[in-house]
């Protein structure tokens, strides 16, 4: 029986994930600052995770097997975690994301040259981010530069000279739960396509990465178990375009998908790109893992969307 600290798993996948450990067996722990209460037979310690002398005083004398951290957006942040969890965790799981490998956020020259993308076409020995440095800005294009460089930044800070072992989970866009997924970029396509209104597209978009929600706990749960460290890319089989995600949404409408091209440089709807990174998903399949199918799963997720915003 493991003992695992989840930080975050209040909503979406982080919820499946804290029920996943605990049907398992694990004695599971949630903490977070109280935005809901966990399920039954999951401890809960209120913090702020930024406020590192009361992130410890919430700890007290506890360690754990193994910590999951899904709300790690910023080398400060990793920086916290990095110093308070040293010495208190035999496994440290931080959720990362694709758009790590995002060609648009990425310093001029350091693009991924391959695809898909493997986890090792991103150097991820770059020094910790100074303190201070923390990314951001209001606009669109800089607030998706932010979080992919919070994101990558928050990886350095962990992997440099780590004192535990460390693995950073890079999740493809995830799908599925209806009203449970809360940024409705699946929602976007069924409200558009369902109404007859254009989808705005790249003249040529680029195929992108996907995993269904429960997959994701499913892999986080699974990651939390095994004993590999480093970087792990986890999306299902497939990588679909904006045009093959439309024709999936208007098949299960029974609808003509109508798309509208933008000017380049342009923004258009989520999950159309104008650049190539989908992920590599190899280094998690030999190791043991065995990812679903987009394909194969889609048309469930977009019919319960539907159901949800009907």
């Amino acid at each position: 029986m493991k003992r695992i600290l989840v930080i975050g798993g209040s909503r979406y996948f982080g919820k499946s994930l804290v029920t996943q450990l605990r049907d398992a067996g694990s004695t599971v722990t949630v903490l977070n600052r109280g935005s809901s209460p966990p399920p039954p037979g999951v401890g809960l310690l209120l913090a702020d995770r930024d406020d590192e002398a009361g992130l410890r005083a919430a700890l007290g004398r506890r360690d754990f097997d193994v910590v999951v951290d899904q709300v790690c957006y910023t080398p400060l942040q990793a920086a916290v975690a990095r110093r308070v969890f040293a010495g208190r965790t035999g496994r440290y799981v931080m959720t990362s994301t694709m758009e790590v490998y995002d060609p648009a956020t990425l310093p001029a020259g350091s693009a991924p040259h391959t695809v898909p993308v493997a986890e090792e076409s991103l150097d991820p020995t770059r020094p910790p981010l100074p303190l201070g440095e923390e990314p951001g800005s209001p606009s669109r294009a800089d607030a998706a530069h932010a979080y992919a460089e919070g994101k990558r930044r928050a990886e350095a800070v962990f992997l440099h000279e780590p004192p535990f072992p460390y693995v950073s989970v890079r999740t493809a866009h995830v799908l599925g739960g209806g009203r449970a997924e809360f940024t409705g970029r699946l929602a976007h396509y069924v409200e558009r396509i369902g109404a007859g209104t254009p989808v705005d597209v790249h003249r040529s978009p680029y195929g992108t990465s996907f995993i269904h929600h429960l997959e994701m706990a499913d892999f986080l749960r699974w990651t939390a178990g095994e004993t590999f460290t480093g970087p792990v890319n986890a999306a299902s089989h497939g990588a679909p375009d904006v045009l093959a995600l439309c024709a999936t949404v208007a098949e299960q409408l029974g609808r003509r998908p109508r798309h509208r091209v933008v000017e380049a440089g342009a923004d258009a709807s989520p999950f159309s790109f104008d650049r190539a990174y989908a992920m590599d998903n190899g280094r998690a399949a030999a190791l043991g893992f065995t990812f679903g199918r987009v394909a194969d799963w889609l048309p469930g997720a977009v019919a319960e969307t539907a159901r949800a915003t009907a």
